[in-house]
């Protein structure tokens, strides 16, 4: 596993503080992440779907892109995968040649190759094994809702979001219960650009260590694995025992396990925040959940749109095409932009607003479309779906009494620290 990794310096693109409809459009940089901490994305977003939706970046922090802005234009690059590969990463940074993080997976397949891989682990979110998970989701949720402090002041990302996650990621992986938070370091680890690591009190050599950490671990885990009958079926059961992926060399089976990871924590933990800090924004929205919480199954699809935990995917131009009147050329790096499509009121009637009881809810992009639609959209819903159900129970309001400190990423939009308040019936 090679050791080479870059490391990108911000360059504040000055776009913060700044009102979007005076700054140059040519210098539009949706990928600052300085747009994501203070929550000032929304107006360039708006501008480049209106003035420029596929908008040609020559400079940033992570080189050349195109930004795809539109849900209709982004759906067409989805639908496209011979036009638009997943092979050479899935973000706008692109790591070197031999970087660990150059291969993510199944994800970073096309064609053949990304169905079997990807069919090898699907049957762990099916709704045979989703009808099992839930009462250990029920089960996990109450015992962490039960243990909160009552008219405190306390952490929501930590006490909650992360904790219910890396509950549920311990068992679809069959993992240590005692080290599970370690599934939560390596996730973090993996996704942390250089400022969230100096964050962290880490480097980049940190990172690589961490990641060897992960292989060696997993490593175990497989050759423990191979060929047992699980009662319930495990990733790594699943990955051991399946004839596609007996071939996975060590770097794709890394790939494979981070990429798991990754889409068991980011999307539903900061989805499980994003909808507390949501309903606080709205309480009209809130005193609706509460008059009636059969709204949830629907509240859950908004929140996750209204969220959209991760805020891009990118593909590579595999040759010269057009899209949106805009010439791509063969090696381009496309970037979809799934928060800005999630807001397009060409696609999605009243877009900025959030609406517990939306129609259609369904009809957003945070889990992709196509043949890389996310595997685990259905474990998402279910945690969320569960989680809403018992606080319901509980508490009669989940007051955000601070400001958030979100995550310094263009990719996973998320957050720190949600500083909350409980208030029971």
């Amino acid at each position: 596993m090679s050791e080479a990794i870059a490391v990108t310096v911000h360059t504040s693109t000055g776009q913060v503080g700044v009102d979007p409809k005076e700054f140059p459009l040519e210098k539009i940089d949706p990928a600052d992440y300085e747009l994501f901490t203070s929550d000032e994305l929304w107006g360039y977003f708006a501008r480049l779907r209106k003035e420029d939706p596929v908008h040609w970046v020559p400079e940033s922090d992570f080189g050349p892109y195109w930004a795809v802005t539109r849900f209709d234009d982004i759906v067409y690059v989805e639908k496209h995968p011979e036009l638009f590969s997943s092979e050479g990463g899935i973000t706008v940074f692109t790591p070197p040649p031999g970087a660990v993080l150059q291969n993510a997976g199944f994800i970073t397949m096309d064609g053949e190759r990304h169905a079997a891989h990807r069919k090898v682990v699907q049957p762990v979110s099916s709704p045979r094994n989703l009808k099992k998970l839930e009462p250990l989701v029920r089960k996990h949720a109450a015992a962490i809702l039960d243990s909160l402090p009552v008219g405190e002041t306390f952490d929501w990302v930590d006490r909650v979001s992360i904790e219910l996650t890396t509950n549920m990621l311990a068992t679809m992986f069959d993992f240590d219960w005692e080290t599970r938070r370690k599934l939560t370091f390596w996730s973090d680890m993996t996704t942390a650009g250089p400022d969230q690591l100096a964050d962290m009190g880490m480097t980049v050599e940190d990172r690589q260590a961490a990641l060897r950490e992960c292989l060696e671990v997993f490593t175990k885990l497989w050759s423990e694995r191979k060929g047992r009958q699980a009662e319930s079926l495990d990733f790594v059961t699943a990955l051991a025992s399946a004839d596609a992926t007996q071939d996975l060399d060590p770097v794709t089976y890394l790939g494979t396990i981070i990429l798991l990871i990754v889409g068991g924590n980011d999307t539903t933990r900061n989805s499980i925040s994003g909808g507390v800090l949501a309903l606080n924004q709205n309480p009209d929205q809130y005193e609706k959940l509460r008059n009636d919480p059969s709204v949830i199954p629907t509240m859950v699809d908004e929140i996750i749109r209204w969220q959209t935990p991760l805020a891009h995917m990118r593909r590579t131009a595999t040759q010269d095409t057009e899209l949106g009147g805009k010439q791509i050329k063969k090696g381009d790096k496309v970037a979809m932009w799934y928060v800005s499509a999630n807001r397009d009121e060409d696609a999605i009637e009243r877009a900025d607003e959030f609406l517990v009881d939306r129609k259609d809810s369904k009809h957003h992009l945070s889990f992709g479309w196509g043949v890389h639609f996310c595997m685990g959209s259905r474990i998402a819903e279910l945690q969320l779906r569960v989680l809403w159900e018992e606080i319901m129970r509980r508490f009669r309001f989940v007051e955000v009494v601070g400001e958030p400190v979100r995550t310094k990423s263009c990719f996973v939009k998320g957050y720190l620290e949600l500083p909350v308040r409980l208030h029971p019936w």
